[in-house]
């Protein structure tokens, strides 16, 4: 064998290192930028409501979105929070999600072991990295209608940033991030591993068992399924919310942690009031799913001709 073959094969075993290419940040970016623009933000201000709001429904949580400034308000939050976690939280994960799934496999983890560490690895640094601000603030916007149902013009979104971190410092502009750290964990772990289960009972239901090539309808399908299911654990994101929320309740707790929101929550609403939003938050898990899957091919072809790298990634 010549020293060129030693030097360009892989040893038996070797595991590669994925390198994070511009590319891929790009097209992630743009996806989820798109994606929070057009559906995304209505849904999660839908969501976001119902889960503040629990006595709500579907319909009068859209009315109430409503009657804070018409279609307007479904876009609450969008500028620039909801931009700057669409923009921001790709980058973070792949980064991380990447490092921690060759790490994994260095530890002698399999490929699913090892990507749904990655994922849960890269949630995690999600959360506290952009998200957790992001998260807040948005929610903050959302559910400080007290102003504006009074008359009174509601401070500007800067201003309501300056002033809470006036008020409580960096922890008040982070409230509830653990609450998203722990969504974000079990949002990536749980996607991962239900769209592949569902993946295989696609594969089974269509004889491609043996590695055959899925249609675009099945993909959607199998990632769309992983993405709705993954509402199971909607009560950490009304915790979440709760956490975040500016509405004024006497009854409420203060220095609210994770375990004392769940009791707070629990007394006030019992098990349905833990599962408000989660209609909404299924519809956003499809629709990011449509735009990442259904999308992402024709996505990948612009960024690899304006680049011209190859997009390797999965978003």
């Amino acid at each position: 064998m010549s020293n060129q073959n030693l030097l360009t094969t892989p040893a038996p075993g070797y595991i590669e290192k994925k390198p994070v290419k511009f590319s891929n940040l790009l097209l992630g970016a743009g996806l989820n930028m798109f994606e929070v623009t057009t559906l995304g933000q209505p849904l999660e201000v839908v969501k976001t409501t119902m889960a503040a709001n629990r006595s709500d429904g579907f319909v009068s949580a859209m009315s109430r979105v409503w009657g804070r400034g018409g279609i307007l308000g479904y876009y609450q939050g969008l500028i620039p929070w909801a931009w700057i976690e669409a923009s921001t939280k790709g980058a973070v994960l792949l980064f991380v999600a990447s490092e921690a799934e060759y790490r994994a496999k260095t530890f002698g983890a399999g490929n699913f072991t090892a990507g749904i560490t990655g994922g849960m690895v890269g949630g995690l640094a999600q959360a506290y990295a952009t998200m957790g601000f992001c998260t807040c603030m948005k929610t903050v916007e959302i559910t400080q209608h007290k102003l504006a149902a009074q008359g009174v013009k509601p401070p500007s979104t800067w201003a309501t940033f300056a002033n809470i971190y006036q008020k409580e410092g960096i922890r008040g502009i982070n409230k509830g991030v653990n609450a998203v750290a722990i969504r974000q964990v079990t949002n990536w772990g749980s996607r991962f591993g239900l769209s592949r289960l569902a993946e295989t009972g696609i594969r089974r239901m269509t004889n491609k068992e043996h590695g055959e090539r899925l249609s675009g309808l099945e993909k959607i399908t199998a990632s769309a399924l992983g993405g709705g299911l993954s509402a199971w654990n909607q009560p950490i994101e009304v915790i979440r919310v709760e956490m975040q929320s500016k509405k004024d309740d006497p009854n409420r707790p203060k220095n609210l942690t994770v375990g004392k929101t769940l009791r707070y929550i629990y007394g006030q609403n019992g098990l349905r009031g833990l599962y408000r939003g989660v209609a909404p938050r299924i519809g956003l898990g499809v629709w990011q799913t449509v735009c990442m899957v259904a999308l992402g091919d024709i996505a990948k072809e612009w960024v690899e001709q304006v680049t011209g790298e190859a997009v390797t990634a999965k978003h």
